[in-house]
């Protein structure tokens, strides 16, 4: 009897593999008990708010009033659900269960009832009659639970809400996961988007040996919710050179005959499950020859809204898309849809598969797995249950020597790749940087000291820092970058997405949602707190001067700081020494997003570490050796800046006010941490109104030089001491092909601009402001006439450093 052994518990034996792509009539009754239950308690949670088994003939007044909810994918994921828990049950896999179809939602919230692991979680939802009422109560109505396989819904990693991503999230959970198996379920609909469609690609980087395996299941069922879909309507043969040319062993099933479709579904997924074993059992006893293998996947075609009605008002329903969401409608006052409706439901035959009580039957339950093997209870699907923390080392041994402020240049970003080169070489299991094919070009490239880019095809003499063994993720898709570290993390592990700021707008609806499931996933007690979403931009707005317009914009800054505060944070470190200190804290961090900004590169360095360490801390603070108001009781302005570029304007900007208006007070106000702006009531890093009015006085007026758009600093500092007194220059989507200092004069951001500001909105004007602002309204137009002819910037502006800046003109 030939074995095969994966290390993972999972052992698969010839006659295993026989039994289970064999079942008897006695196995196919259990799964079919358990898939009509499910299906039973599918369409009593779209319909019902009484009467939860029938006892009685259906009336309107068991019938919600709003009836939401989708049917058409739902019996086609509970297929698959109950078949993968009779395989786990027998064979101890490891496997969590992915739903790309999210308005499948229902199948999900009754497999987790039917094993018990939402009554556990949930000990008012009993496994009884009145359990039973609180279960269809509670679908899609207010104070219950979404519709989608939402965050509240047990083994769910994967809302579905947002089509695209199962496959990502699946593929990022099995990365450094080697017992894992993610069943993806890929919806037709959803096959449509790009995201998906780019994510087939995912098995170009598994490593066998290191990694778990994702288990595809395209499920093509005909229709989305008003029309046909593409791959349904293709040709079988085009569809199927399709994912062979992916590179997928396709196992194909189809049909609607019962049982016969339990016998091909049972066959088709216990082939697919052993060629997995049998793919990592050779590559992880050394009988690998590094060839990418060619995993395995299913294409299952059931008719939409299968065992739904078929018929209704005389138009066909089953197999189209009127069966996508609620297929009887008005049924309060139409008594035939009531009666199609209640044929329906007998059709599963509940008085078989609950007792007198409304609890399941045994044999109902009787292919659900044990314990933590439960897919509504496998940890790999609570990811806090498994996160260890990083053994980071010490930011401070990355430290950047700051004899004087704003005297050197570095690139700083190579800084924090030194600290993720340390981080990749002490946890090999558990960090890994996902970058588009950009991770040198974020100067980020001393991780490949420590790893080379993870590769499954085929590699050449060329290739430089890539194999099958690497672990750095580059792919130029920032869906599938952004994905897979949501998958990673929320599976336990930890890592960064790592992009140009521009192009992090490509996968920013992934960041909202990311952070939804983070805020809702804070109210559940049960769910662990996982390691946070770490996303570094580089490339900046202001420094993507020779790429052009379409690669400047800061939008993500926007959609982050909308979100519920102990979610989301903003951290702009100007300099080396606050991203080393940032990074790390955000690295500890746990449920958040993190969103840092700072270019790749060379720049003015400011803080020695440990002033660093003092600031990042605090969040936000005064750089006295950058003003002049020398003790004063209040300056005559606020200077204040976020953000690296800008940073420099405006130390340049105070720099000149000090030597050509010695008497004019400014003080420099530095914000590394965006969220100390706001209230404190509004978010938990926001300052103390004694810290705010200390940096910002509460009636001085401020000039806020700004990174991103110049409304996200009205929105954070609404509801402080006079709101109206802060003046913000940033980026207005002015932009070009042009030198770095011209994206800022673009802007109204420059240097120049902001003295004019500062004695604009003063509320003195010194003598000599006149001359001042018509010295820089000069240098402008000397810019303008300087860069045509030159092609680069002033040597005044492009050289200089705080304590030496000559004065020309």
């Amino acid at each position: 009897m030939a074995t095969t052994e994966t290390g993972s518990g999972a052992t698969a034996t010839v006659d295993l593999v026989d039994r289970l792509a064999h079942p008897t009539n006695t196995d196919i009754a259990a799964v079919d008990a358990w898939w009509r239950a499910n299906n039973y308690l599918t369409v009593g949670q779209i319909y019902l708010m009484a009467n939860p088994l029938l006892r009685e003939p259906l009336t309107g007044e068991h019938i919600k009033p709003r009836l939401l909810g989708h049917w058409g994918t739902s019996p086609g994921l509970a297929l698959v659900y109950a078949h993968a828990s009779r395989l786990i049950r027998h064979t101890g896999q490891q496997m969590i269960y992915l739903a790309g179809p999210g308005h499948g939602g229902p199948t999900l919230v009754g497999a987790g009832y039917l094993e018990g692991t939402y009554t556990e979680i949930y000990p008012h939802v009993t496994r009884d009659e009145e359990g039973l009422l609180r279960l269809f109560r509670q679908f899609s109505t207010p104070g219950g639970i979404p519709s989608h396989a939402s965050v509240p819904t047990p083994g769910s990693i994967h809302e579905g809400g947002e089509l695209g991503y199962v496959l990502l999230h699946a593929f990022g959970a099995v990365m450094d996961n080697p017992d894992l198996i993610a069943l993806a379920v890929v919806g037709d609909g959803e096959a449509e988007t790009g995201p998906l469609e780019g994510s087939w690609n995912g098995i170009s980087f598994l490593n066998p040996v290191r990694d778990g395996a994702v288990l595809p299941v395209l499920h093509l069922n005909g229709a989305k919710i008003a029309g046909p879909t593409l791959l349904a309507r293709k040709d079988r043969g085009e569809v199927r050179s399709l994912l062979t040319g992916h590179g997928y062993d396709v196992i194909e099933v189809e049909g609607d005959d019962l049982p016969g479709m339990h016998y091909r579904f049972a066959d088709a997924l216990t082939t697919a499950w052993a060629s997995i074993k049998a793919i990592q059992a050779a590559a992880r006893s050394g009988d690998w020859d590094g060839t990418r293998p060619r995993w395995p996947m299913i294409v299952l075609r059931t008719p939409k809204g299968w065992t739904g009605p078929n018929v209704v008002d005389g138009v066909q329903v089953s197999g189209t898309w009127r069966s996508h969401q609620v297929p009887l409608a008005g049924m309060r006052g139409d008594k035939e849809h009531l009666r199609i409706l209640e044929d329906w439901m007998r059709s599963y035959r509940p008085e078989d598969l609950f007792d007198d009580d409304g609890a399941p039957e045994a044999l109902t339950l009787s292919i659900i797995p044990e314990g933590e093997l439960r897919m509504s209870g496998n940890p790999h699907a609570n990811g806090g249950l498994l996160t260890v923390d990083l053994d980071l080392p010490d930011f401070r041994d990355y430290a950047v020597p700051v004899k004087a402020p704003g005297r050197d240049r570095l690139e700083s970003t190579r800084k924090l790749g030194e600290l993720m080169r340390d981080t990749y070489e002490r946890n090999p299991d558990r960090f890994r940087l996902f970058c588009p094919d950009e991770t040198n070009s974020n100067r980020l490239g001393a991780v490949f000291e420590a790893s080379g880019r993870a590769f499954a095809e085929r590699v050449t003499e060329e290739d430089v820092a890539i194999s099958r063994d690497g672990r750095v993720m580059e792919v130029l898709s920032e869906h599938a970058c952004h994905g897979w570290l949501e998958g990673y993390t929320l599976t336990g592990r930890h890592g960064w997405f790592a992009t140009y700021e521009a192009f992090a707008m490509v996968s920013a609806s992934q960041t909202v949602q990311h952070a939804k499931w983070l805020q809702e996933a804070r109210d559940l007690t049960w769910r662990a707190p996982v390691p946070s979403l770490n996303i570094l931009l580089t490339s900046t707005a202001w420094r993507q001067d020779h790429n052009g317009f379409s690669h400047q914009g800061p939008g993500l800054i926007q959609n982050v700081i909308t979100h519920r505060g102990p979610i989301s944070r903003v951290y702009l470190p100007p300099d080396a020494n606050t991203l080393l200190s940032v990074a790390d804290h955000c690295m500890r961090s746990r449920s958040q997003v993190n969103l840092v900004v700072i270019d790749k590169q060379p720049q003015l360095q400011w803080l020695p570490m440990d002033e660093a360490v003092v600031h990042c801390d605090r969040g936000a603070g005064v750089w006295p050796w950058a003003g002049t108001e020398d003790g004063r009781s209040d300056p005559d302005i606020v200077l204040a800046c976020a953000g690296d570029v800008v940073t420099m304007e405006t130390v340049a900007a105070a720099n000149i006010l000090g030597e050509r208006l010695p008497h004019f007070a400014t003080r420099v106000v530095n914000v590394v941490n965006l969220m100390t702006l706001p209230l404190r009531t509004v978010h938990p890093d926001g300052m103390d109104d004694v810290l705010f009015r200390e940096l910002f006085t509460d009636h001085v007026d401020v000039l806020f030089a700004f990174h991103g758009y110049p409304g996200a600093i009205h929105q954070l500092v609404h509801g402080r001491p006079d709101p109206d007194r802060f003046h913000v220059r940033g980026f207005v989507d002015e932009g070009t092909t042009t030198t770095p200092f011209d994206m800022v004069v673009r802007n109204r951001a420059s240097r120049y601009h902001l003295v004019i500001d500062a004695l604009n909105a003063a509320r003195r004007t010194p003598a000599g402001a006149s001359e001042l602002k018509a010295w820089c309204e000069q240098q402008l137009l000397r810019h303008e006439r300087y860069v045509v002819e030159h092609l680069q910037d002033m040597p005044e502006v492009r050289d200089w450093s705080l304590g030496d800046w000559a004065e020309q003109g």
